[in-house]
């Protein structure tokens, strides 16, 4: 039911920084949970960010310090700044958006972090 579309992938040298952007539909985006994760080859998906409509926040342990996840209500739009990426961070990265009990994701946009 949600549209999202990712951006602001790309390659990156370790230590860089990268900012994603992730644009949604819909009239109610206040009140979506939203997140991102990522997916290595050959590994899970992974949670990394998410905050909710009230703008709390949790992340991976592995991007604690580093990442920080925002939204702009008035924009539909969610960011993720990483910061210090390190190469283990390379994945793709999936924006998602949790409402009315169900989960949407985007197409998800490639980081390659190199060392």
């Amino acid at each position: 039911q949600v549209q999202l579309v990712e951006s602001g992938g790309g390659l990156v040298q370790a230590g860089g920084s990268l900012r994603l952007s992730c644009a949604a539909s819909g009239s109610a985006f206040r009140l979506y949970v939203m997140g991102w994760y990522r997916q290595a080859p050959g590994k899970q998906r992974e949670l990394v960010a998410s905050t909710s409509s009230r703008d709390s926040t949790d992340y991976a342990d592995s991007v604690k310090g580093r990442f920080i996840i925002s939204r702009d209500n008035s924009k539909n739009a969610l960011y993720l700044q990483m910061n210090s990426l390190k190469p283990e961070d390379t994945a793709v990265y999936y924006c998602a958006a949790g409402y009315r009990g169900q989960t949407s994701w985007g197409q998800g946009t490639q980081v390659t972090v190199s060392s």
